[in-house]
């Protein structure tokens, strides 16, 4: 069975989630079994499988929520129940796991991104304000700012968690199911988005999505790591050159052109 790894090397090839003979069990049923899996850095990493194939459960072992019956889960190299460092993973929920009663606007939940465990209590600078509302530009919420954020759609909740996430350009996206409730344009645009920063951004992506159709074209053919019913696609972008880290604002900007000129995320 393959276990996505590749030879350690320099450059930006440092592993990010290691997942290492991971199981686990709800009341003894098997969830995951045996899984060996490495997502490295400026891996593009997607999770497929049907409802009720462990997809949720792995995503709270990699996180820490969830410690594993057997094996190790490690984030940057720290076992994942011990890592601290939240600010550098950036995560959007599936809609139904958002509480529609939250009292917050959509520019505070926006704003909320850009604290870590190190930043809450510093004063916002004028250029962490921009970056806001280029995330909020950039998905196409800044006229939401004011609303309060369980007054809108499923659509636009999902676009503000995306600038949140976005907001303060995480090491490591977790998106779990990010375009349920978004219909097809805004879908492409997003998709248009995260191939983008994949390319130019040292950015590690781990997707959660039923979609597997609309990334054939950009990710390996055969699951790099299989558990049941889980697999892992993955697409590598290794080259020692493009580990440069550029402005993330770049790709927000370029995600704007593209909404304006449709032809581009065709």
């Amino acid at each position: 069975m393959p276990t996505g790894r590749i030879p350690e090397g320099p450059g930006c090839h440092q592993p990010v989630i290691e997942l290492s003979d991971v199981s686990f069990a709800y009341e003894r049923r098997p969830i995951i079994e045996h899984l060996h899996f490495t997502v490295r850095e400026r891996d593009f990493a997607l999770l497929a499988g049907p409802n009720g194939a462990g997809k949720t459960t792995l995503l709270k072992l990699i996180v820490g929520l969830l410690e594993p019956d057997g094996g190790e889960v490690r984030l940057f190299g720290e076992p994942a129940r011990r890592f601290r460092q939240r600010e550098r993973i950036g995560y959007v929920p599936q809609k139904n796991a958002f509480n529609p009663l939250f009292p917050a606007t959509v520019r505070e939940v926006v704003l909320s991104g850009m604290y870590g465990r190190h930043k809450l209590f510093r004063r916002l600078t004028k250029a962490d304000y921009q970056k806001v509302d280029d995330a909020m530009q950039a998905l196409g919420i800044e006229d939401l700012a004011g609303k309060r954020i369980g007054m809108l759609s499923g659509g636009q909740q999902q676009r503000v968690f995306l600038a949140r996430a976005l907001v303060n350009s995480p090491a490591l996206l977790i998106l779990d199911e990010p375009t349920v409730g978004i219909d097809a344009e805004t879908q492409d645009s997003f998709y248009h988005l995260i191939r983008h920063m994949h390319q130019h951004h040292n950015i590690t992506f781990l997707m959660v999505s039923h979609d597997r159709e609309r990334f054939r074209s950009y990710l390996d053919d055969a699951p790099a790591a299989e558990a049941g019913r889980l697999k892992f696609y993955v697409r590598h972008s290794h080259d020692r050159e493009d580990c440069v880290e550029t402005d993330l604002t770049h790709s927000l900007r370029e995600y704007r052109r593209a909404a304006e000129e449709p032809a581009l995320v065709r």
